[in-house]
């Protein structure tokens, strides 16, 4: 009935072979990281195992203080945490070329240090998603009344510039005039979306580009969809590039949280090298960020 009080100790003292104890996030001690808290969870272990990869990125107190209070005993990552790295850190520091990443999502904001490490790792940047109208405008494009960052318009240049020919950007766009199934629809040049219309998802002819080149990877990286794939018929430029990573021979990473959600939903799952516990943990790890939740662990030959 509770993580470190007296019914977790007397459960742990009976000798039951698992106890498992009340929901740690219950306690205000571990999001402060709280020694106090950690030296009790700690005094019921022998061996720390992390196989939470979701929340490696933080530092709460059963990532961090816990195992630093267990020094001395073993502390190991899981299968699950040990599969996370193999293929975001090792695959990725070691690609088989050509190697491209596909980020879609909602902010150019959210993904700022996963473009720039993949800019320095990458053959190709495929940008999709509510981002690329905030690239298009930094091109001086219309954006009707898509989702755009204007404040990160002249960061959006500054990739660009970066970038150059590695950054691939849409050339068309499937606009509707309100967000739903059966609004008027239209599809447009990049940079040419009319007033009164949003950007929903990629064109075809930008999916047809861009499975292209997943076709010719050898290392794929994929991380936000390319529209609002909840949506028909707004999930077709997702769905192509879902499809295109599937049939490839390349080594597939699918970055988590809604990218995860997505190839789930589209059946694609079991066709893909890896799908990704971690929404954020991925997304810091796709941005080459260390987790001390890892780090002070021990290295196991």
């Amino acid at each position: 009935a509770d993580t470190v009080g007296d019914d977790a100790r007397a459960k742990v003292a009976s000798g039951a072979d698992v106890v498992v104890l009340e929901n740690l996030r219950f306690q205000a001690g571990e999001k402060k990281g709280e020694q106090a808290f950690a030296q009790g969870l700690a005094s019921l272990a022998d061996i720390y195992c992390n196989d939470a990869f979701g929340t490696c990125h933080r530092t709460d107190a059963s990532m961090v203080a816990v195992p630093t209070a267990m020094e001395g005993k073993p502390r190991v990552v899981g299968f699950l945490v040990a599969r996370e790295i193999e293929y975001l850190t090792d695959v990725i520091s070691h690609p088989e070329r050509p190697f491209s990443a596909i980020l879609g999502g909602a902010k150019v904001s959210d993904k700022i240090g996963v473009i720039e490490n993949l800019l320095g790792i990458c053959e190709h940047v495929l940008i999709g998603g509510a981002m690329a109208y905030t690239f298009s405008l930094a091109q001086g494009g219309r954006v009707g009344n898509s989702l755009v960052e204007p404040d990160k318009v002249e960061l959006a240049a500054k990739l660009l510039q970066q970038g150059g020919e590695k950054i691939v950007l849409p050339i068309d766009t499937h606009c509707g005039d309100t967000f739903s199934a059966d609004c008027n629809k239209q599809v447009v040049p990049a940079g040419e979306i009319p007033d009164g219309f949003e950007g929903l998802d990629i064109g075809p002819e930008t999916a047809r580009r861009y499975a292209a080149l997943v076709r010719d990877a050898k290392t794929v990286v994929w991380n936000g969809p390319m529209g609002v794939f909840e949506v028909p018929p707004f999930d077709a430029g997702t769905r192509a590039v879902a499809e295109a990573i599937a049939a490839s021979d390349a080594v597939s990473i699918i970055g988590g949280g809604d990218s995860a959600a997505a190839i789930e939903q589209l059946g694609f799952a079991e066709q893909v090298s890896h799908v990704s516990t971690g929404g954020g943990a991925s997304l810091a790890m796709l941005e080459g960020k260390k987790f001390a939740a890892v780090e002070l662990l021990d290295e196991v030959e």
